[in-house]
Order: structure tokens, then C-alpha cells, then sequence
């Protein structure tokens, strides 16, 4: 049984390391947060605006077209011949390397899917076609269509799956015909990530991780012509808002993640003197979550301000300035943050498993010393 007051130091230490805290930043944190975000808002104002405009997509793109040469190399790409565009080389390589079934990219035609898919174009092809979504889902049907002859697209709010011809997957079992699905869903991804060969001027890329889910949502009317949301998307990644539109737009999210984080652990070192040791920028730590959704919530105003100003009222002008990834980071933030403050003072279990985890690992480790010390 425990004393009175090892049952108070007890139910202190539970209060103190293993319950959900709501946030106690002052009004440095949130003047800190607030400047942080103000910084990655006018980079991303300023450096990325829109698509194959802003000095950082620039960049993005050819970093983009350098990874794509340094993969081609890796498969067996032996560098332009005759002086040619080297990056289209390396594409056409990659092209030919990874070979997929599910590449139709027209409404009718040679290439087409005979009338299934409407308004199918080689501008965009990559995003209805699920198989190119650089994410787990495409990843999923990817091999999925290499195993069963088909082709799988999400098309006005609706996923359709056309029979193709026949696509044998290299491997003698199951496990290496994965594999071998695998690895084509990936060249192929590579062969797309930075236009087609043959495309003039920046080409059609593959879309951000997730967002041909957004073409799921067929509804509303926007602008004079009516249009749904999910025709609006299609709009948008035709304009050039893709993958490496979207390393881009990562940018700003990044400059404002890491300056948060800096500053929330300078001063919890130089201005609350605490040790290094606990001025560690963890996730779970309730105020930097606070500084962090600021942070964000700041530059998402800023992103969202200029956005409204510059489009006119257009929405396919309003989504092309719109930093999609800076929203995302920011939900996923607010999400967190509504769930701390909702169960404040509730055991956190993620806290609760990580100590267990650590002192079973301490266990192990003296178990293993004693046994190599006998």
C-alpha cells in the first residue's frame, strides 16, 4: 500500500506527464508564431504565386527535372545524344523503361478509352487516372489495374474502370509480380513528374499527393458558366498546379515550420533558462502546437487575402494562387489543437504508451548486460 504521500506524488507525476494539456503561451509565443507566419506568407506572396510564374516554382522546376535525370541514370540512361534536351531524353527513357496499361490519356481515339471518360485530354489524363497520383492510392491502383487488365479514373464525381489490353507483370510468384508493379508505377510516375517528352513548354506533371480526390466533389456552380467544384480542379491542374507546382508551395509551409520551431526552442533556452534536454520541439508539446497553428493560421490569411484580391472574383484564378499545401498543414494542426482542448486533462495514451515503450526497452537492455556479464 502507499502512503498518503506517495499516492500525491503519484497522481502529480500522472498530472504532469501522462494527461492532455491545453496550451499557456503568453503573448510572446503568439507575437513569435504571428511573425513566423507573416514571413512564410510573403514568401510565398511574393516568390511562388502562380503556377510556372513565381521565382520558387522556377526552382522546384528544375530541381524536379534533375531528380527526373538522376533516376533516369539510375535505370540505365545513358545521357542525351546529339546535344538534345537532356531532361526530354531522360522522360522518353523513362517512358519507354515503364510501360503501364493505364496511360489513356483522350476521350476517344487510338489512345482513348472509347467514350467512357468524358472530356479526357493528354492535359489531364494524370490526374483523372488514378494510377498516377503520386500517394496510396495511386500506389493501390496502380497494381491493381496491372493485375486485372484495367484502368481506373474518377471523373465527374464518379470512378469508372475500362477493360485494356493485356499487361503482363514481370516476376515468377505473386510477391515478385508486386514488386514488378511496383517499380512500374514508380518509373512511371518518374517518366510524367516532369512533362511528357513531347510536351512543349512545362507539360502536363503527375498531381499533389491527394488531389485528385477533390474531383470527387461534383457539385456547385462556380463563375458564369456554372461549372462544379471538381471541374473547377480539373481546371486548375491544367494550368500547371502540379507536383512540382506543389514542391513549391512546400516552401513557405516549411520556412514557417522550421522559424516556429526555432524560436519556440530559443526561447524556452535563453528566456526560460530551462535545460537543453527539455527544449526538445516536440508535437506533443501544448504550446509550440499553439505557436504552430498561429503560425499557419497567419500565413493561411495572407495566402487567402492575396488569392481574393488578385483572382477578381474567378475561382480557377482564386485556386491557382491558393497555397493548397499550407491549408492542409493547417487543418492538420487545428485538428490536433481542437483535440487537445476538448479532452484537456484526460490521459493521453500516446504519451502513456511511449514511456512504457521506454522502460521496456530499459528492462531489455539490463536483461541483455546481466546475461552477457554471467
Amino acid at each position: 500500500m502507499m502512503s498518503p504521500t506517495q499516492r500525491i506524488e503519484l497522481e502529480k507525476r500522472i498530472k504532469d506527464e501522462f494527461t492532455i494539456k491545453s496550451a499557456q503561451c503568453d503573448k510572446y509565443d503568439y507575437l513569435i508564431a504571428g511573425t513566423c507566419g507573416v514571413i512564410g506568407g510573403l514568401i510565398d506572396v511574393f516568390f511562388v504565386g502562380m503556377p510556372g510564374e513565381g521565382a520558387l516554382t522556377k526552382v522546384a522546376d528544375g530541381a524536379v527535372d534533375s531528380t527526373v535525370e538522376k533516376f533516369a541514370s539510375v535505370c540505365g540512361w545513358k545521357g542525351a545524344q546529339g546535344g538534345g534536351d537532356s531532361t526530354k531524353s531522360a522522360i522518353d527513357y523513362l517512358e519507354r523503361k515503364f510501360r503501364v496499361n493505364y496511360d489513356q490519356a483522350t476521350t476517344f481515339g487510338k489512345n482513348g478509352t472509347d467514350g467512357a471518360v468524358k472530356n479526357l485530354s493528354p492535359k489531364n489524363h494524370h490526374i483523372k487516372s488514378l494510377g498516377h497520383s503520386p500517394d496510396l492510392i495511386g500506389l493501390f491502383f496502380s497494381i491493381l489495374n496491372q493485375f486485372t487488365d484495367t484502368s481506373t479514373f474518377v471523373s465527374n464525381g464518379q470512378i469508372i474502370t475500362i477493360d485494356t489490353d493485356t499487361h503482363e507483370l514481370k516476376g515468377g510468384n505473386f510477391i515478385a509480380k508486386i514488386f514488378s508493379g511496383f517499380a512500374n508505377w514508380l518509373g512511371h510516375l518518374f517518366s510524367d513528374m516532369a512533362g511528357s517528352s513531347g510536351a512543349a513548354g512545362r507539360g502536363a506533371g503527375i498531381p499533389i499527393p491527394f488531389y485528385n480526390l477533390l474531383l470527387m466533389f461534383d457539385v456547385g456552380e462556380f463563375g458564369k458558366h456554372k461549372q462544379t467544384f471538381a471541374t473547377i480542379a480539373t481546371q486548375v491542374f491544367e494550368k500547371g498546379y502540379d507536383f512540382r507546382h506543389g514542391v513549391a508551395l512546400a516552401i513557405p509551409v516549411l520556412i514557417t515550420e522550421l522559424l516556429t520551431r526555432l524560436m519556440w526552442v530559443s526561447k524556452q533556452r535563453f528566456y526560460h533558462n530551462k535545460p537543453w534536454k527539455e527544449c526538445v520541439p516536440t508535437a506533443s508539446n501544448p504550446e509550440l502546437r499553439r505557436m504552430l497553428l498561429v503560425g499557419h493560421g497567419t500565413l493561411c490569411l495572407i495566402d487567402a487575402g492575396d488569392a481574393a484580391l488578385r483572382s477578381g472574383g474567378d475561382m480557377v484564378q482564386f485556386l491557382l494562387r491558393t497555397n493548397l499545401i499550407g491549408w492542409a498543414r493547417f487543418g492538420s494542426v487545428a485538428l490536433k489543437e481542437v483535440y487537445a482542448w476538448h479532452n484537456a486533462g484526460h490521459i493521453d495514451g500516446d504519451a502513456v504508451d511511449e514511456y512504457l515503450d521506454a522502460e521496456l526497452t530499459k528492462l531489455l537492455n539490463q536483461q541483455t548486460h546481466r546475461t552477457v556479464a554471467n
